[in-house]
């Protein structure tokens, strides 16, 4: 019996010296790191996180160490895996935060940027920043590699300044963003979008496919591409000749460049057309109507709503458009029509 408790001393004993041998910061890491999942609660704010869990509701300091690479927008209902300790103060500090697997990022052109400043609105996605700006909403691609600039995270309904530059993928892309409006912006920039310079476009463009949405304006061009929408300006260099009309669910292809404002511009539009014998067309004989572009206009025909009703107007004869760019339901229009052999009346002049 005396043998077997001097055995028993010398074992605890080597477990007590086999603890002192661990090093201290990994005890103290193991004690105090814990790593919990759940979402994101709306109440959120850059300084403190709401997070649900199975356990209840969690409330989580965000400081400006922590490691938000893997997670850079905390958006209400969104699934996050948090590392917490406790802090001094009593509260659950966040180590770091993370989410789901980062996508490919494109190639963007860091060389040229662009600043603009604006709201995150609610309809922010993981990947992509949609900002109320005095110019509108703007669509911004979040990458990994995006700068926060002290921020640590951004949360619906701030505030934020953004660099951007345009990508491989036609998109813009936050290169960096900061807290707050820019100075130009916070003191009253003017609401309209910049105009662009008056000079034939050079820039190197990139070409971009997809539908017309009803909601494009004569000055921008809402385009539903796979990646997602496009906001396109249209301004007085866009070559609009082959895609005028911009009538919604219109398949076009746009080629567009880097404009100074942040925005994407169109250098062309381009749009099918189909291909039929031309008709001869008895321009000795003009006619003048008035009304507003139809919904079912096309490249082929221009559908014209006159208080005497509906007009079939075809486009293979046009030889001068004025005062508009391109056409959008219910733009009022003045055309200069004659009749052709095949019976129907083709525009000769358009004035907007």
């Amino acid at each position: 019996m005396k043998t077997r408790g001097i055995a028993d001393l010398c074992i605890a004993f080597f477990l007590i010296a086999a603890l002192f041998m661990i090093p201290l910061n990994r005890l103290e890491a193991q004690a105090e790191e814990v790593t919990v999942g759940g979402t994101v609660m709306s109440g959120t704010t850059s300084e403190l996180l709401l997070l649900s869990t199975k356990e209840g509701k969690m409330e989580i300091k965000i400081d400006s160490g922590t490691d938000t690479s893997g997670c850079k927008v905390l958006l209400p209902d969104k699934k996050i895996n948090v590392t917490v300790s406790h802090g001094s103060d009593g509260y659950l500090h966040a180590v770091k935060i993370t989410s789901g697997a980062q996508k490919t990022q494109a190639n963007v052109d860091s060389s040229s940027t662009a600043t603009v400043s604006g709201k995150l609105s609610d309809k922010t996605q993981e990947d992509i920043l949609y900002i109320n700006t005095a110019q509108g909403e703007m669509q911004i691609k979040l990458d990994p590699t995006t700068n926060l600039n002290g921020c640590v995270v951004l949360v619906v309904g701030n505030n934020y300044t953004i660099s951007c530059a345009r990508g491989s993928d036609a998109y813009m892309h936050a290169v960096s963003i900061s807290d707050g409006l820019s100075s130009s912006v916070a003191g009253g920039a003017s609401s309209g979008l910049t105009p662009a310079p008056k000079s034939v476009v050079t820039a190197a463009t990139t070409a971009v496919s997809g539908t017309v949405s009803e909601k494009t304006r004569e000055n921008l061009l809402y385009l539903s591409t796979k990646e997602g929408e496009m906001q396109i300006v249209i301004d007085e260099n866009t070559d609009s000749r082959s895609g005028m009309i911009l009538t919604d669910g219109r398949t076009v292809t746009v080629y567009v460049y880097h404009g100074k404002d942040a925005y994407m511009h169109a250098a062309t539009i381009v749009a099918s057309r189909e291909s039929v014998q031309a008709a001869g067309v008895d321009t000795t004989s003009l006619s003048t109507v008035k009304g507003t572009v139809g919904g079912k206009s096309n490249e082929n025909k221009l559908y014209l709503d006159t208080q005497q009703g509906q007009m079939e107007l075809k486009l293979d004869n046009v030889r001068s458009v004025s005062g508009c760019k391109v056409l959008i339901s219910g733009r009022s229009v003045t055309v200069t029509c004659a009749r052709g052999s095949d019976a129907y009346m083709h525009a000769i002049d358009i004035t907007g």
